[in-house]
């Protein structure tokens, strides 16, 4: 493992700055070209540290450059570039690869694009490919750092990723809350009956819910699960719900649990207001006539009533997002399953 100081983005800044750059500039002149660390890895998202130094980690970044000219550019790098640079490796041995090869990826913006989406969003895109995006690989795109731009289409396709189209966002919201709704009360139910275990795992996967509620109301794209909680505390609502949700995960018993979700939900429900979106004073209320709670049962349609686009409007209720479909990792990574599953 190597101790050297700086995060993965510090490394590959120096490193394209003193090196990568002058030998695209001098081994293919007048080739426009972008360079940036973005894609997979937790250096991307700025959360490496010296446990993430043992596999995958070092001289890594991006450039991107027109198809005619992606071969000159990667047989300059890997003809003139050194084998090491700041005691590292050009080459590095990837998890599952028996060889090494060099860190830098040499493709055009297009490409890029598809191999993290499944296609290309400069052109535009359809409902069913937005919903089709996890927070992740949103962040493979839109995080990480850019240090050249060249002609601009980087820049262009990480502006179109920034958020959801308003109605989108909106779809989104309210297919949270409808999440919320479909298993608030069953977690009361359980526990009435004695249930711990199926109250705590009720309770987990609203907890989860919440989360990802609190991102999306703060349109920001949440990573994957490794790093959501890390990235969860750095959102400004974090402040007021935070302490709510860990003493609902918490609780010994399923009433203490429910005030904790209460609780929280409430304060998301506050910024939802504050948003700009239809909120309520009291969203969760009780369910008919049990010691149970529920969704205030008038908030999920006042969502869907706020969205304006008809296509929009004729999405299905309550399906939402990728993220809100399935938790399944093997589709959340395969750009074509998300596709596939977001337009049954």
């Amino acid at each position: 493992m190597n101790d050297r100081p700086g995060t993965g983005i510090d490394v590959a800044r120096e490193y394209f700055h003193a090196v990568v750059g002058r030998v695209v500039d001098r081994a293919c002149p007048g080739v426009g070209y972008a360079a940036a660390r973005v894609g997979p890895g937790s250096d991307v998202l700025g959360l490496d540290d010296t446990v993430s130094r043992d596999h995958d980690w070092g001289l890594r970044l991006q450039v991107f450059t027109d198809a005619g000219a992606v071969d000159d550019v990667r047989r300059a790098l890997e003809r003139d570039l050194p084998e090491t640079f700041l005691g590292l490796p050009t080459r590095i041995q990837y998890s599952g690869s028996d060889r090494a090869s060099l860190g830098i990826d040499v493709a055009t913006v297009g490409s890029f694009a598809r191999r993290r989406l499944g296609f290309d969003p400069r052109a535009g895109m359809t409902d069913a490919q937005w919903l089709s995006v996890t927070g992740q690989a949103a962040l493979e795109v839109v995080a990480g750092e850019v240090f050249a731009d060249g002609p601009g289409d980087l820049t262009q396709l990480r502006d179109v990723l920034t958020w959801y189209p308003d109605d989108i966002w909106r779809y989104v919201v309210a297919c949270g809350w409808h999440r919320i709704h479909q298993e608030l009360p069953l977690m009361g139910r359980a526990g009435d009956r004695g249930d711990e275990l199926g109250s705590r795992v009720i309770a987990a996967r609203l907890t989860d819910a919440a989360v990802h509620l609190a991102f999306t109301l703060s349109r920001r794209w949440a990573p994957y699960s490794k790093w959501r909680g890390t990235a969860f505390r750095a959102l400004p609502v974090a402040s007021r719900i935070d302490d709510h949700l860990r003493r609902a995960l918490g609780a010994t018993s399923w009433v203490e649990r429910g005030d904790g979700l209460r609780s929280a939900l409430e304060e998301l429900a506050r910024l939802q207001a504050d948003a700009g979106l239809p909120s309520c004073e009291e969203p969760i209320v009780p369910f008919w006539d049990r010691p149970y709670l529920s969704v205030e049962p008038t908030l999920v349609p006042a969502i869907h009533a706020s969205i304006t686009d008809p296509a929009a409007q004729g999405l299905p209720r309550g399906l939402g997002s990728i993220e809100q479909r399935t938790d399944n990792v093997d589709i959340l990574v395969d750009a074509h399953r998300r596709i596939a599953v977001v337009t049954v």
